[in-house]
């Protein structure tokens, strides 16, 4: 019996049936990640989406997620279906199923678990299946939500670490601060950076990586964006990059030489490792 199923050896079986709701990148990318070792069903109601999906069971009515009979269920919708999709399938899912997000704002995840009375594990793989390398995912992270249940929490902890990611472990709330920290700040400055744009040639090396930067980050699925961006933790820090440009924008107005090398100072010991 391999690592994974000793973890689940209460469900007496070298394999586990994982249902993944959701044929988007993510949802197809995670059929890839997990078909060889497990049976995988995939479900989405719009067939199309299914039609380039192998060495998987491809679902699209209810009736069908009960005949399959998951042991955990991913929910890999975007965030704004992720509750509605829940809802819509805990009628049609065994009461030993293990249900289980990978959303990127956690916002009234919680609550919804607690109610289900089913056992759950919330996690949040942080790339995306079109920026990252999916070849080497070691400076990618992961986060597993510290409430979650222990059983599906080993199960993430095996699976994301065979793919080389970082682990840590959050709360709900936690995550969703750290989220709005981590990747808010970058997206709003590149988001920024891309809106003041023109269409010429820049040289510089500085400005070249910055480019590329914006422009991985843009070849990100939109709902993607728009989902860290509408975090609840987001705003405060969004905030905090405006109050900035406007200080450096007043040193800059002014003129004022010993006012901007307090600035750089604070700057280089904000950043330094």
């Amino acid at each position: 019996m391999n690592k994974l199923s000793s973890h689940f050896s209460l469900l007496e079986t070298t394999t586990m049936k994982i249902l993944i709701l959701g044929a988007g990148k993510m949802g197809t990318w995670l059929t890839d990640a997990l078909c060889l070792q497990h049976e995988v069903a995939i479900f989405d109601k719009d067939v199309a989406r299914l039609r380039y999906v192998f060495n998987t069971q491809r679902l699209t009515k209810f009736e069908e997620i009960t005949e399959f009979g998951p042991e955990l269920l991913i929910n890999a919708v975007s965030l704004k279906y992720t509750l509605p999709a829940f809802e819509e399938v805990l009628p049609y899912l065994p009461k030993d199923c293990i249900l289980s997000d990978i959303a990127s704002v956690k916002t009234g995840l919680q609550s919804f678990y607690e109610n289900s009375g089913l056992r759950y594990v919330s996690t949040h793989p942080m790339f995306g299946p079109t920026f990252a390398n999916l070849k080497d995912l070691s400076m990618h992270h992961a986060i597993i939500i510290t409430q979650s249940d222990h059983l599906g929490k080993a199960f993430f902890k095996d699976f994301y670490a065979s793919l080389g990611l970082n682990i840590h472990e959050y709360s709900f709330d936690g995550h969703d601060e750290t989220i709005a920290y981590s990747l808010s700040i970058p997206f709003s400055s590149s988001l920024v950076f891309g809106a003041c744009m023109k269409h010429q040639k820049a040289p510089g090396t500085t400005f070249n990586k910055h480019m590329n930067i914006a422009k991985g980050l843009l070849s990100e699925e939109d709902h993607l964006l728009t989902e860290i961006l509408f975090n609840p933790f987001t705003y405060e820090q969004v905030e905090n990059i405006r109050f900035q440009l406007k200080h450096l924008l007043a040193l800059i107005d002014a003129k004022d030489t010993e006012g901007m090398q307090v600035f750089l100072n604070k700057v280089r010991e904000n950043i330094k490792e």
